[in-house]
């Protein structure tokens, strides 16, 4: 099994772009249901949410604020699941409640080492 980290991409930041309570109970069930289904198939490794506020650094000391600086679509959070291969790790994806959104999206990378301590 290869690891793979599933980035969830939204707009997190436009009022109108937010559910309700009531709406926000129902994605937030329905996202635990689908991450529920993976920890049951033993492929869920883990998993956070990120807040709307950030710094960006970039190149010659230049910092920004917020990774939103230029678009509404933010990463909102991620998973990090199992996966025998890529497709199998984007077949998991598919299943995500986020994609129901407009605009919405999920990004499926693979993890690989680059440090070796």
């Amino acid at each position: 099994m290869e690891e793979f980290v599933l980035l969830f991409r939204l707009d997190i930041l436009t009022k109108d772009a937010q559910p309700s309570p009531e709406q926000m109970q129902v994605y937030m069930k329905q996202y635990q249901d689908w991450v529920g289904g993976i920890a049951a198939q033993n492929k869920f490794v883990g998993g956070k949410g990120l807040s709307t506020e950030g710094k960006v650094l970039k190149h010659n000391h230049v910092m920004t604020d917020g990774p939103f600086a230029e678009i509404k679509e933010s990463i909102a959070g991620y998973i990090m699941i199992r996966a025998a291969d890529f497709d199998d790790a984007v077949n998991m994806a598919r299943e995500c409640p986020i994609l129901g959104g407009e605009g919405n999206s999920v990004e499926v990378r693979k993890v690989v080492s680059v440090h070796n301590l």
